[in-house]
């Protein structure tokens, strides 16, 4: 099944089922194209994994980790389907990043990988923008990765029998494919990293692991219309801009 958070006519936020473009709660149904789709969840924390596909950490010119690399994006990050990301000011480039993004179920703490996926409730789509002028300086990441709005997710959580192993990523730049593997290209699974991430730290119900990118990063421009497709998942699309100040 695919769920989505949207507000409705009334301006009370909903989760609904989606079937065929249409939005269903309790015994009402909206077109989806006429809601407001809302960020399908609501994280206290996104933990994010770099250089977890090879032919990106070939392009960004570095090693293969032994061990996922993580680092966090904040809860201001979150943006959803159809919004307007505005990108930091005074920065030559600010990076596209298609990723797969896993949605925590439960509050959990020391997984097994055996036992991971008890805990996942679904995957979604998310844009990992990545302000590379300050990140490649800083070694916390922060202005490069927990900038406002720097991860639009969405559109829906589709549950995991939904979203085939190999399920293809693309992303689109005004139409133009940028990006374009599959997640079985990962070097650490789902399960690896759910299993690494809990024995550090508590995850809680909506959480998001975003598993990482493949090769085909670029910088963003004023005007972009950004569009990242997951196989069984669908299709987030936002737009940016150039700050104003």
């Amino acid at each position: 099944m695919k769920y989505v958070r949207f507000r409705d006519p009334a301006g009370s936020v909903r989760r609904g089922r989606l079937d065929d473009g249409t939005v269903q709660f309790g015994d009402e149904s909206y077109e989806q194209d006429a809601v407001d789709v809302l960020p399908p969840c609501e994280p206290t924390k996104i933990v994010c994994v770099g250089l977890n596909y090879a032919d990106h950490a070939a392009e960004r010119d570095s090693e293969l980790p032994d061990r996922p690399l993580l680092f966090l994006k904040t809860p201001n990050t979150v943006s959803a389907h159809g919004d307007t990301v505005t990108l930091p000011a005074g920065k030559e480039r600010v990076d596209w990043e298609a990723e797969l993004a896993v949605v925590i179920g439960e509050q959990c703490r020391n997984v097994d990988a055996e036992d991971a996926m008890d805990v996942v409730e679904g995957y979604t789509c998310l844009n990992d923008i990545s302000n590379r002028d300050d990140q490649d300086t800083e070694q916390n990441w922060v202005r490069g990765k927990a900038f406002d709005n720097a991860a639009p997710m969405g559109p829906v959580v589709a549950t995991p029998d939904e979203v085939p192993e190999d399920a293809s990523i693309e992303l689109r730049v005004n139409g133009e494919t940028k990006q374009d593997s599959s997640i079985d290209q990962f070097i650490f699974s789902v399960p690896e990293l759910i299993a690494e991430i809990t024995t550090h730290l508590t995850l809680e119900a909506g959480d998001v692991i975003s598993t990482g990118t493949p090769a085909g990063v670029g910088p963003l421009s004023d005007g972009d219309h950004v569009a990242v497709t997951i196989e069984g998942i669908g299709t987030l699309e936002h737009d940016v801009r150039a700050s104003s100040r």
